[in-house]
């Protein structure tokens, strides 16, 4: 028997009283006998479903009975437990009072499995800074979702260190199986990413989790190395992206100012005697122009000259706008 289409049929009741057993089985596509044993289920649960007498009669909830207040499904709770920890650790500082509380109380309704698993994803998941990447093309769809299923099992293998089979889908649409020991998992741009020791390649890899297809325990894996950084590791690694443009870029600005205004995603920073250098790579020259005038910042440009060109073409642009009457 569904669980599924007997929750379903609670929230039919408790949406439409007065439902006959053909329209409840019209709804949710069954046999109206389907129907009575799904209500047998509810009565044996101590879901109270009265029956109206008379030809047009039909099914209601026991008038004064009182739903339990939440009833989720894996999906539904996945994106409420995100949803809670994007508000406590994003910034979101007005939420940050009831989050614990949120937190606590969809713990106590979540069956046991599941809230192992929800806990699971929030202990291992970590958040990078807002911003979109200087250069990164503004067509690109703000969210790239992940299914619950393959989210909820990597959040379990990172936690209990465990190796899993992936079955991926590369950025060129190359399927392949790889096996990983996953060590962390990260919200980075819109995008969800896992990162891991990758066996096929020996090394540390990135995988984006909207592409892959599903998610599969083989053995016991091995933890991460002492002092791993899953969220600077995501962002370094695409920030190398092998199609986007190297820079070299010095801000005539103090380090720790400089490093307070950029997000990681910008790319590397160091101490220079003329103030900070940026190296990074970027897929649009021009939006990096646009993002290097913008900090209020001298800069010079190191490379490439491509970089140079887009900064003048703004200075020109700018500077013609400022001319027009």
């Amino acid at each position: 028997m569904s669980a599924a289409r007997v929750l379903a049929l609670l929230e039919l009741l408790q949406a439409r009283p007065g439902l006959t057993g053909p329209e409840l089985a019209a709804r949710l596509g069954i046999h109206p006998r389907t129907v009575r044993r799904h209500l047998a289920t509810l009565d044996s649960l101590g879901v109270p479903v009265v029956a109206d007498r008379g030809r047009h009669g039909g099914y209601r909830l026991l008038p004064g009975y009182r739903l339990p207040p939440l009833m989720l499904t894996g999906d539904e709770a996945v994106a409420v437990v995100l949803g809670l920890l994007a508000a406590e650790r994003t910034g979101l500082h007005a939420a940050a009072p009831a989050v614990s509380s949120a937190q606590a109380k969809i713990d106590r309704v979540l069956p046991a499995e599941l809230r192992e698993r929800t806990r699971a994803v929030a202990e291992t998941l970590g958040f990078s800074a807002s911003m979109r990447s200087p250069g990164r093309s503004s067509e690109e769809p703000s969210v790239a979702a992940p299914r619950a299923d393959v989210l909820l099992s990597l959040g379990e293998a990172t936690r209990d260190h465990r190796r899993v089979r992936l079955e991926y889908t590369s950025w060129s649409g190359a399927p392949s199986e790889r096996e990983l020991d996953p060590f962390g998992l990260v919200f980075h741009a819109g995008r969800w990413y896992v990162t891991g020791h990758d066996h096929l390649r020996d090394g540390v890899r990135t995988f984006r989790l909207d592409r892959v297809a599903s998610v599969r325990q083989v053995g016991a894996g091995s933890p991460p190395p002492v002092g791993f950084d899953p969220v600077g590791t995501v962002v370094a690694g695409i920030g190398e992206v092998r199609w986007a443009t190297p820079v070299k870029v010095v801000l005539h600005a103090p380090l720790n100012d400089v490093r307070a205004r950029l997000p990681r995603s910008a790319g590397t920073l160091e101490a220079h005697p003329d103030g900070t250098l940026l190296r990074g790579r970027a897929e649009r020259l021009d939006g990096l122009a646009s993002m290097l005038a913008g900090l209020g910042w001298r800069f010079s440009v190191h490379s490439p000259d491509e970089l140079r060109a887009a900064v003048r073409a703004l200075a020109q642009r700018l500077a013609e706008d400022a001319a027009a009457v």
